[in-house]
């Protein structure tokens, strides 16, 4: 492992994706904020160890915004957790994922990685147009707000080589101090655990599971996988989508059972931690740390600490992170390719990503099947 600036630099890169979600759980769903963060802590420390490179970890995103958006407590979000844990982990262990993942052709995949960067840079707009109710007291207008974080997106693509992520979440990280250092407290916050029952597991199933499915298969197991290759080449080899699901299946039931944030990987976030200088298990080995230190040590005040980081550094990494993932398309060559994956993509975005994965996998084995049967046709004089 490697510790030094860049390193460092790309730990911290990804932030925009968990502090949004992380404080809107924490504020507006009740979620102790040291349960929040001792998942995502554990799991960035075992990735560090299981794979020797930079993988994500990050809330499970469709699962926290009808979470959020619902108003749901913690009972059914720790039930959902729990539901995913078990699901992933057990298609893990049985390899099911590995096989499933041969059917997917490259353009297929990078159909998903483009989904994911448009909903990085959908999120990004909303950030800074529309920030969430946790953070409106410390938000700036939106005549502020864009043209910052525009600037901080074309200073984090200019400047990558330099630890500018690294730079831009510490500048965050002191004026989050400045302005919230009032109502810091010391010491962890209260885990509640849960209370479960079959009402709480079916509404938790049907409302968080199965809108989340689709996406932790596709982004979390296979276009992480799929992106660590395009990054690393052999290094890569263990990162299979079948060890991910097992990975961040695990650190699910930890969740549930402590009524934590729900975790998974995410090619987004690789893409973040590579782009700002990652490239060993020492970026989420020191990120793991750091968010055990804030659990334990400062969870009592987190929530009001976190909702004073400026949303604008969160969103210029976000966009940065979305465009730089975008890029991965960069490597298909075909015209065919390019149709499907951009089909996927949009599809994805705009309506539902198990939408789109359905239907290009239809189009392309449908393409390959009729090829399949022309050249097998007998050719008549």
């Amino acid at each position: 492992m490697r510790f030094d600036r860049r390193e460092f630099a790309g730990a911290v890169a990804d932030v925009g994706v968990l502090v949004p979600i992380a404080v809107a759980l924490i504020v507006s769903n009740g979620l102790s904020a040291t349960a929040v963060l001792l998942p995502a802590g554990f799991l960035y420390i075992a990735a560090a160890f299981t794979y020797g490179l930079p993988i994500p970890v990050q809330p499970l995103k469709a699962f926290g915004a009808i979470a959020i958006a619902k108003g749901l407590g913690s009972d059914e979000i720790a039930a959902g957790a729990l539901l995913m844990g078990v699901v992933f982990v057990f298609l893990g262990r049985l390899h099911l994922l590995d096989v499933a993942a041969r059917a997917f052709p490259k353009a297929l995949i990078r159909g998903v990685q483009l989904t994911v960067g448009l909903l990085f840079l959908k999120i990004a707009w909303g950030l800074v147009l529309d920030p969430p109710k946790s953070f409106a007291e410390h938000a700036l207008p939106a005549a502020w707000a864009v043209p910052l974080a525009a600037a901080g997106v074309i200073a984090a693509i200019s400047l990558r080589r330099f630890p500018i992520a690294l730079i831009l979440v510490l500048a965050g990280v002191a004026m989050m101090v400045a302005v919230g250092a009032g109502d810091a407290a010391l010491g962890p916050s209260e885990l509640a655990f849960p209370t479960l029952d079959w009402a709480t597991m079916a509404t938790a199933f049907t409302v968080l599971v199965l809108p989340q499915l689709p996406l932790s298969f596709a982004n979390s197991c296979l276009a992480t996988a799929d992106a660590a290759r395009v990054y690393f080449g052999e290094k890569a080899k263990a990162v299979r989508p079948g060890r991910l699901a097992t990975s961040f299946g695990s650190a699910n039931l930890l969740a549930g059972a402590i009524g934590g944030m729900p975790v998974c990987h995410g090619a987004g976030g690789l893409t973040a931690h590579v782009a700002f200088g990652a490239r060993t298990g020492g970026a989420p080995l020191a990120m793991g740390i750091a968010l055990l230190v804030l659990a334990i040590g400062f969870g009592a005040g987190l929530a009001a600490l976190l909702t004073a980081f400026p949303l604008t550094i969160l969103a210029a990494l976000l966009a940065t992170a979305g465009l730089l993932h975008i890029s991965l398309l960069r490597d298909l060559r075909e015209p065919w390719a390019w149709a499907l994956a951009l089909a996927v993509g949009l599809v994805g975005f705009q309506l539902h990503l198990a939408l789109a994965l359905g239907g290009g996998l239809v189009v392309y084995w449908g393409l390959r099947l009729a090829g399949a049967l022309a050249r097998a046709r007998p050719r008549t004089a």
